[in-house]
C-alpha cells in the first residue's frame, strides 16, 4: 500500500512538472522576423484568468523607444514596460481571443499563443489581421 501511495505521488509530481513546462507563463525572447535578431524579453503572466504579456527588456539599440504610431492610451508610451499581449482566454491548451500590439508600427492584431508539448521552451505567437491573414512567430523561453 505504501509503495502504491508513493508511486501515485511521484506520477502526480511528474504530471505537474510537465504541465508547468508547457505553460506559456514566464519570460520569452521575441525574435525579429526580418533580421532573425532577438528584439526583447516579454513577460507572459496571468491576471483575472486572462493572459497578458509585457515587455520587460529591450535587446536592441533603442531602449528608450516610444510607440509613436500606437493609438489611444499607448500613443507615445515607452515600449519598455508596454503591455503588448492582452486579454487572451484559455481554450483547449491554446490561449486566444485577445490582442497583440506591434510597437514598431502601432498595429493591433488578434492573438493566440500556445506551447507545443514536444517543444516546451518555444512559445508560438500568432497575430491575425481582420482580413484573415496571419503570421506565427516562435519566441524562446528565457531561463
Amino acid at each position: 500500500m505504501k509503495y502504491f501511495f508513493f508511486l501515485m505521488l511521484g506520477m502526480l509530481c511528474l504530471s505537474a512538472s510537465v504541465n508547468a513546462q508547457n505553460s506559456p507563463l514566464g519570460v520569452w525572447k521575441s525574435i525579429d522576423d526580418k533580421t532573425g535578431e532577438a528584439k526583447s524579453h516579454v513577460e507572459v503572466y496571468q491576471k483575472n484568468g486572462k493572459l497578458y504579456g509585457k515587455i520587460v527588456k529591450i535587446l536592441t539599440d533603442k531602449p528608450d523607444a516610444k510607440c509613436d504610431d500606437c493609438k489611444g492610451s499607448k500613443k507615445g508610451q515607452p515600449v519598455m514596460g508596454m503591455v503588448i499581449i492582452e486579454g487572451l482566454q484559455e481554450s483547449e491548451g491554446t490561449w486566444k481571443s485577445g490582442t497583440i500590439t506591434d510597437p514598431q508600427n502601432g498595429n493591433v492584431y488578434g492573438c493566440s499563443v500556445w506551447v507545443e508539448s514536444e517543444k516546451p521552451n518555444e512559445l508560438k505567437v500568432r497575430g491575425k489581421h481582420w482580413t484573415g491573414i496571419f503570421r506565427t512567430q516562435t519566441w524562446f523561453r528565457v531561463k
